[in-house]
């Protein structure tokens, strides 16, 4: 750090003047634009899962009865479905149920989707946001110690580890983890799911297998970034002139370089929300836990439309949420999102 940070005074160059301040947006304006846009998605989102399950080409009353089924049983099934309305008055019913919280019942279980959903959420919840805290820290240190060491074998070693990570698919690195950690060192359990409710130590013998699996794809390409934007800061003439007038090599970078290298990470961080999800599918099955995307997988295997687009429908929330935490996070925290 101090060889990146510390230059000569005769080296700092010359600051090109200030060009005329531009008209800028106002603050609600930009504010509103952040908001709004999840919105518009949501909306989008819930037509396109709405419209996967109704133009489907199963049958989900001729699912539910059988093959004995008659056509009489079939369309009296489909009446108490709501499935012989016209698809928009469907979609809209089925959009302000799901906006009080009523996603419908299961074809097959006769249970509310919404406590199906909610009973297998928190496991996913709890795994994504211990995959994120993961991923930030091991992303971001290793990125920060390859910027301060540019050229060095600690910055060729994370580049090399960090371009491997990024070519491996959770799953294959889920099984990796367990071969090593739980067959060769017998360290950590191979599957299963302890709730939080029992204890984080607990908890955490088992979810932080699958985390790591979810996190460190995430990690490589945030340390990719970090690294990139925060050498290029470190060579900025405003790093020059804040050692120069004697400002600590700490102060300087997390106080000023850092917080203008982070906005290309947190957009990874928020673009890695959804592969957490996405990568659970696979993680969840080899792990044998019971969350959201294995709930996703058996609603899909037997044909169970309300499930089904429940489960896309949370998933879909949840990542919203998600990103729009971070586009907040970018507004609030770095330079260019206030400007």
């Amino acid at each position: 750090m101090t060889t990146l940070l510390s230059r000569p005074p005769d080296l700092v160059r010359p600051v090109p003047a200030a060009a005329p301040d531009e008209p800028r947006p106002r603050r609600s304006r930009r504010w509103i634009g952040t908001l709004a846009t999840p919105v518009v998605v949501f909306v989008f989102s819930s037509l396109l899962t709405f419209g996967l399950g109704a133009l489907s080409p199963s049958n989900p009353a001729a699912a539910v009865l059988g093959e004995t089924a008659t056509p009489d049983d079939i369309a009296r099934m489909n009446h108490e479905f709501g499935l012989d309305r016209p698809l928009p008055v469907q979609y809209l019913d089925w959009l302000c149920s799901a906006l009080r919280g009523d996603l419908g019942r299961s074809y097959f279980t006769t249970i509310p989707v919404a406590d199906s959903i909610f009973a297998a959420l928190p496991v996913d919840l709890a795994l994504a946001g211990l995959a994120v805290l993961l991923a930030v820290l091991i992303g971001g240190a290793a990125g920060i110690a390859a910027a301060l060491r540019q050229g060095s074998r600690l910055d060729r070693a994370v580049t090399a580890v960090a371009s491997g990570l990024g070519t491996l698919p959770p799953f294959v690195l889920g099984i990796g983890l367990i071969v090593v950690c739980s067959v060769l060192l017998k360290a950590l359990p191979a599957g299963g799911y302890v709730p939080l409710e029992q204890g984080v130590g607990q908890w955490l013998r088992f979810a932080i297998l699958p985390a790591l699996a979810l996190s460190l794809d995430i990690a490589a390409s945030i340390a990719r970034q970090l690294r990139t934007s925060l050498v290029g800061q470190l060579g900025e003439n405003y790093v020059t002139g804040a050692v120069v007038r004697g400002l600590g090599a700490r102060r300087v970078l997390f106080r000023h370089a850092l917080r203008n290298a982070i906005g290309p990470a947190l957009t990874v961080l928020g673009m890695g929300v959804p592969m957490v999800l996405g990568g659970a599918v696979v993680t969840e099955k080899i792990f044998n836990l019971p969350g959201l995307a294995q709930l996703a997988l058996q609603a899909s295997n037997q044909h169970d439309i309300p499930l089904i687009q429940g489960t896309l429908l949370v998933t879909v929330t949840v990542v919203l949420i998600c990103n729009t935490l971070v586009n907040v996070a970018v507004l609030r925290l770095t330079p260019q999102g206030k400007r």
